[in-house]
């Protein structure tokens, strides 16, 4: 485990915004630019692996049958990409 504290999603994307427009900026040298891009990929396997077990905590609550309330896996409906 890391010994950094845990930044929450938000502050992630707005470091990774961040770091976009240092890179689109041509300020950084190459070895910067590098610097920069492996950064925001490690932000952005951080922020997939939030997004991950958020979905993960997703729950519904839905009426069986018989009346009954029950908690069920939330079933997201396919991006539009996916539905064809």
């Amino acid at each position: 485990m890391s010994d950094e504290p845990e930044v929450d999603f938000a502050a992630t994307v707005e470091q990774l915004e961040r770091l976009v427009e240092r890179l689109e900026s041509g300020e950084l040298s190459l070895e910067g630019s590098l610097a920069a891009f492996e950064q925001g990929l490690r932000l952005t396997r951080e922020a997939q692996r939030r997004l991950d077990a958020a979905e993960l905590r997703v729950r519904t609550l839905v009426e069986s049958p018989d009346g009954n309330i029950e908690l069920s896996a939330f079933d997201a409906p396919a991006a539009e990409d996916e539905r064809d």
